[in-house]
């Protein structure tokens, strides 16, 4: 019986998976690192506002997260490039809170 889970045809259908979340998530202004840190219930409902069926395996996220960091290399370095620009920025609230400093 044929292994699906490390054929050629599911590692491609990963990597499409992990390019799909990272567009969706880099739009977001959210890095690879936050990615990381967001609990698998969050980053399952992240998926799914991505419409995109959330991963299995923690495999996928850390290439997902790799994508992000290439990505935002890779805008510092065209910044004045169309695609360097994230056009939903203002939502990255709805998933990374920054840190509430005390009184």
């Amino acid at each position: 019986m044929t292994d699906y889970a490390h054929s050629d045809h599911a590692s491609k259908s990963r990597a499409e998976k992990a390019r799909r979340l990272a567009t969706y998530i880099w739009d977001r202004g959210i890095t690879g690192a936050e990615l990381l840190d967001m609990s698998a219930a969050l980053r399952r409902k992240l998926a799914r506002a991505a419409a995109t069926n959330p991963p299995s395996t923690d495999e996928t996220w850390t290439n997902v997260a790799q994508l992000l960091d290439d990505k935002d290399t890779w805008a510092a370095r065209h910044p004045n490039h169309p695609a360097a620009h994230r056009n939903h920025a203002d939502e990255k609230l709805l998933w990374v809170k920054p840190p509430i400093t005390p009184w």
